[in-house]
C-alpha cells in the first residue's frame, strides 16, 4: 500500500514516542501500588488510587472535542496536555519529602491530576491515528507498533525493579529516580508527538450526550462500548489488588513481584503481531470472541496456587488473552465511528470505559474487607468475583456486537493454527516412505516394537544414489 511520504514519516516519528511513553509508563505503571504501599497505604486506600484518577479521566475525556474546537487542531490539544503529564511527575516524587501529614492522600490528589493530563488528548490522538493509518494495515501497524512499545516498556519495568533492589535501604530515593526518568522520558514523547503530521481536521459534528445516552443501546458501537466498559468493570474489581496480593500477602520481593508482572507484559507483546494480522483478516469481532472467554480464567486460575512457577504460566495466558482484546478493541472502534464524529466517540468511550473501571476498583475496594477468606486469603474470593463477573458479561453481551467490515467465515481453529493447505505438500515424497511403513511392520508385533533396518532409504521407489563429492576436509555443523 502507497504512503505518501509525509505519512510515512509520522508513522515513524508515532513508533519513536509510543516507544518514549512506554518507558515513562514501564516506570510507572506498576509502581505507584508499590509506592502507595511504601507510603502504608492501606487496602480501601489502594482502591481510591486506582479508581479515582479513572473517574477524573472519564469526566474530562468529555470535554475533549469542544477543547479541539477552540485550540483549532487535534495536536493543540495533545502537546500541552502532554507538557503538563510530563511536569507532575516531579511534584509526585516529593511526595516522601515535601508534604506534610497524610502523604497518600498528596499522592491520590497529584497522581489523578497527573492521569487527567496523560488521557485528555487521548480521543484528539485516536481521532489523528485513525487518518493517518489505513484501514487495511491498522491491525498490522498497532501491532507493530504495540509490540516495540510493549518491548520498551517491559525493559524499563526490569531496570525500575533493579533500581528498587538497589535502593532498599532508602526506597524512596529510588522510587524518585523512576518518577524523575519517566518525567524525562514524556518529555521525549512530546518531542515526536510535536513533529507528526496533522491531516486536515475534518467538519466535526458532535450529538448532545443526552441522545448518546439515549440511543447507546440501539447502535453496534453503542453496544460495543457497554460491553468494553463492563468487561473493564469486571476486571477491575480485582486488578488493583494483585500487587497487594504479591507484595502484602504472599510477601514477594521487589524481583519476584517483577518477574511476575513482566511475564504477562512479555506476552503481551509476543502475540500483538499474531492478534493484529488476525483481525486484519478475520475482523476485530472475531478476536474479541475468542479473547473474551479466555480473560476470566486469568482471575480464577490464580486461585489455583501461588507457586511462582504457576504464576509464570498463568501470566503467560492472561497477555495472550489481553493482547487480543485490547488490541481489537481498539481497532474496532477507530473502524466504528464515523470520521466527523470520531473524535467525540472516542471520547464517550474512554469515559465510560473510565467510569466502569473506576466503579470497578471501588467495589473491588469495598468487597475486600467484607468477604469471606478463600484459601486464607480474601483477595482470592475478591479474584473469584471477577472472574465470574468477566464470564457473565461475555456471555450475555457479545452476541449483539455485529462486525463493520467485510471479512471472510472463519472458524476459531483456522484462525489460531491456519489452514493446512495440502496441495503444496508433494506426495511423491510423502507417500513412498509411508508405504515403506506399513511394509516393514509385522502383524504380530506391537506397533511400537517395529524396527527399520539400516540402509531403508535405498529401498524406496525412485531412490537414487548421489554421487560423493569431496569434502576437502571441511566439515559443516
Amino acid at each position: 500500500m502507497f504512503l505518501t511520504r509525509q505519512v510515512n514519516k509520522s508513522l515513524k516519528y508515532s513508533i519513536a514516542d509510543g516507544a518514549a511513553y512506554s518507558a515513562m509508563l514501564g516506570l510507572t505503571q506498576d509502581y505507584v501500588v508499590p509506592f502507595a504501599l511504601a507510603l502504608k497505604a492501606t487496602t480501601a486506600q489502594i482502591g481510591l488510587l486506582s479508581s479515582m484518577p479513572n473517574l477524573a479521566t472519564a469526566l474530562s475525556q468529555l470535554s475533549a472535542p469542544r477543547l479541539v474546537e477552540r485550540a483549532g487542531s487535534r495536536k493543540g490539544l495533545i502537546l500541552p496536555a502532554v507538557f503538563l503529564h510530563a511536569l507532575m511527575w516531579l511534584p509526585i516524587l516529593l511526595v516522601p519529602y515535601l508534604f506534610p501529614g497524610q502523604k497518600i492522600w498528596w499522592l491520590i490528589g497529584l497522581f489523578t491530576l497527573s492521569a487527567v493530563f496523560g488521557t485528555l488528548g487521548n480521543p484528539a490522538w485516536g481521532s489523528m491515528m485513525a487518518d493517518l493509518v489505513p484501514e487495511k494495515i491498522r491491525g498490522k501497524y498497532f501491532g507493530f507498533r504495540g509490540r516495540i512499545s510493549g518491548l520498551v516498556a517491559l525493559v524499563f519495568f526490569f531496570i525500575g525493579g533493579i533500581i528498587l533492589h538497589f535502593f532498599g535501604a532508602n526506597i524512596f530515593l529510588g522510587f524518585a529516580v523512576l518518577f524523575g526518568s519517566a518525567m524525562l522520558f514524556r518529555l521525549v514523547s512530546w518531542h515526536f508527538l510535536s513533529k507528526m503530521h496533522e491531516p486536515s481536521l475534518p467538519n466535526m459534528k458532535r450529538d448532545s450526550l443526552t441522545d448518546i445516552v439515549r440511543n447507546m443501546g440501539s447502535s453496534n458501537l453503542g453496544r460495543f462500548t457497554i460491553y468494553v466498559s463492563l468487561m473493564n468493570f469486571a476486571a477491575y474489581v480485582a486488578s488493583p489488588f494483585f500487587a497487594v496480593y504479591m507484595l502484602r500477602d504472599l510477601r514477594f520481593d521487589y524481583l519476584t513481584y517483577v518477574i511476575v508482572v513482566a511475564t504477562a507484559a512479555l506476552a503481551n507483546l509476543m502475540f500483538l503481531t499474531f492478534w493484529g494480522r488476525r483481525a486484519d483478516r478475520a475482523g476485530n469481532i472475531k478476536v474479541l470472541r475468542i479473547t473474551s472467554f479466555l480473560v476470566p480464567l486469568v482471575p480464577l486460575l490464580w486461585i489455583g496456587s501461588h507457586q511462582l512457577y504457576y504464576l509464570i504460566l498463568v501470566q503467560v495466558l492472561s497477555g495472550f488473552a489481553w493482547a487480543g482484546f485490547n488490541l481489537a478493541s481498539t481497532n474496532f472502534l477507530y473502524a466504528a465511528s464515523p470520521p466527523e464524529k470520531r473524535t467525540q466517540c472516542i471520547a464517550v468511550f474512554n469515559a465510560m470505559n473510565g467510569s466502569a473501571i473506576c466503579l470497578g476498583a471501588l467495589l473491588g475496594g469495598y468487597l475486600v474487607s467484607h468477604l469471606p477468606s478463600l484459601f486464607g486469603y480474601q483477595l482470592l474470593t475478591l479474584f473469584l468475583v471477577s472472574g465470574l463477573l468477566r464470564g457473565l458479561v461475555a456471555a450475555t453481551l457479545l452476541r449483539n456486537i455485529s462486525e463493520v467490515r467485510l471479512v471472510p467465515g472463519m472458524s476459531t481453529t483456522e484462525l489460531l493454527v491456519g489452514r493446512l493447505n495440502f496441495a503444496r505438500i508433494k506426495m511423491k515424497k510423502v507417500l513412498p516412505p509411508a508405504f515403506y511403513l506399513v511394509s516393514r511392520f509385522k502383524t504380530e508385533r506391537a506397533p511400537l516394537e517395529f524396527r527399520l533396518r539400516k540402509g531403508w532409504r535405498t529401498e524406496l521407489p525412485g531412490y537414487r544414489v548421489k554421487r560423493q563429492v569431496p569434502s576437502f576436509g571441511l566439515r559443516w555443523w
